[in-house]
């Protein structure tokens, strides 16, 4: 199609010369650690949009103010009505307008720029002209007709993270299949994907078919080039792909008029290009070198690792998002806290983990499952839960089953390293399981390098400091600008 060439990619601005791609991306994330030339004491500040909370049954957004220093400054929450036909959309745009009225508790003039995650291959069709939403959202976890995903499958490289039921790039192709967006296209409604923390985002700073690295890579972007490929570019429904890909935390444009008339906040604030939510909790623990990862210790277990090399393997569910100049891999397995949970309330997790010494390694040899199948560190749709011999004393158990899932987890580091990422040197913990010291005594053991808890495990910190990022990679660019022709000569935007 005639649009398909016009995809302007943000380059990768985090490299400086002569330096190593670890100082790049640790600038990229902490860049407000050593840029103090903001002149208005400004707290960036994010927008988080993560909708479903499968495991609590609960239905929210969260937004978090942030200082220059990093520090949290506020912490606002939205929940959404429960409703068997929730209009999805409407429910994040009242949610956003609700979240902005909450500012009113801070001095909203201080508020530089902001950023959205949402949740990955969260999408819809929306007009481009008009931003009024063209299909009913389709959620992270819907899996698309069997059709849809063939369709996919047979331009895509084998194994490629689009293939999956549930990505971005399946949903579009069922829109393509029921006739969705052509027959939008015949009413003069310029369709166009965008997904769900582009299109609010979008609706703050008016511009349409902007999205970043991390939402997109779902969608057959590929960040390694960056650009669409060949074999996406060349389909009928390319039209439809946001035309603008930026760099995660890249300043996109200020919000409109309208936005700042109807928020009370600074005309000047800037809108800057988003992540996905995992993505957003991984930055908000203070990863900045190759080697550090985030383990979040849920009902299963997900590990995250910042890597200097792209890993990417279908047979374990591996891939890679990237971040400045770096790499962020990531595997998740079906082992973690619900099988300590078959077993033990919380009272008595409290109870036994007290009487475990942690120094010592469990004679044990379990593999934690709830059921049977794995998919990784070891892809074994059949492999079958070891939690036999179970000594008489409970604690003696729990001690098995919590050096069984570090054992898992070590096995799934190396297998990272394995396949070619950066060698482990430290660990950061999200999630329930970060509140128990001696599991993180037994995990440090076990994987041989310190086991930290996360000091921030939500998603709106890591968004809030990829905004902190934006603001002060435009000033850095308008002070050069400036430096070039002092007359004026306009910003970057």
């Amino acid at each position: 199609m005639s649009e398909r060439n016009d995809c302007a990619i943000a380059p990768a601005r985090y490299r400086q010369a002569g330096n190593a791609a670890m100082v790049g991306f640790e600038a990229a994330l902490h860049r407000c650690i050593f840029a103090s030339d903001r002149d208005t004491g400004g707290a960036p500040l994010l927008l988080h949009k993560a909708l479903l909370d499968l495991e609590c049954k609960k239905r929210r957004s969260r937004a978090h103010v942030v200082q220059e220093d990093g520090k949290l400054e506020a912490d606002f929450r939205q929940e959404y009505k429960e409703s068997a036909h929730l209009d999805w959309a409407d429910a994040w745009q009242t949610a956003l307008w609700q979240l902005l009225g909450q500012l009113s508790a801070v001095d909203r003039s201080r508020i530089g720029a902001l950023a959205i995650d949402g949740t990955s291959s969260t999408c819809m069709l929306v007009n481009q002209n008009t931003l009024e939403v063209l299909s009913a959202p389709q959620l992270y976890n819907a899996s698309q007709p069997p059709s849809s995903v063939q369709a996919v499958k047979d331009i895509a490289p084998g194994g490629h993270t689009a293939t999956a039921s549930t990505s971005a790039l399946c949903k579009m192709v069922t829109w393509h299949h029921s006739g969705t967006w052509q027959t939008a296209e015949v009413e003069r409604k310029r369709p166009c994907l965008l997904h769900q923390a582009d299109w609010l985002a979008a609706l703050l700073h008016g511009q349409t078919r902007h999205s970043d690295w991390n939402n997109a890579l779902k969608l057959g972007f590929d960040p390694g080039l960056p650009g669409y490929p060949e074999w996406l570019l060349s389909q009928p429904y390319a039209g439809l792909l946001p035309r603008h890909v930026h760099a995660p935390g890249h300043a996109i444009t200020t919000i409109t008029a309208e936005t700042a008339a109807r928020t009370g906040l600074p005309a000047d604030c800037l809108v800057c290009a988003g992540t996905t939510d995992s993505n957003a909790a991984f930055i908000a623990a203070g990863v900045s070198e190759p080697g550090e990862a985030v383990t979040s210790l849920g009902s299963t277990f997900a590990v995250k690792l910042l890597s200097e090399s792209r890993v990417d393997n279908a047979d374990y569910g591996i891939y890679s998002h990237r971040l400045g100049d770096g790499w962020l891999v990531g595997g998740a397995s079906n082992t973690g806290g619900a099988v300590l949970k078959q077993y033990f309330n919380s009272a008595q997790l409290v109870e036994l983990s007290g009487r475990i010494n942690a120094s010592l390694p469990s004679p044990l040899d379990y593999y934690p499952l709830t059921s049977p199948g794995e998919r990784f560190p070891i892809n074994d749709p059949n492999l079958q839960p070891r939690l036999t011999p179970r000594p008489d004393d409970d604690a003696d158990f729990l001690h098995g089953l919590l050096e069984g899932v570090a054992n898992v987890e070590a096995q799934a580091y190396r297998r990272l390293q394995q396949l070619g990422a950066t060698p482990l040197t430290k660990v950061l913990t999200a999630g329930g399981g970060a509140a128990n010291s001696k599991w993180t005594h037994i995990r440090s053991r076990v994987l041989g390098v310190p086991v930290e808890t996360s000091p921030h495990g939500e998603a709106a910190h890591g968004a809030a400091l990829l905004a902190q990022q934006g603001f002060h990679e435009h000033k850095r660019a308008h002070a050069r600008t400036t430096c070039l022709n002092p007359r004026g000569g306009g910003g970057v935007l």
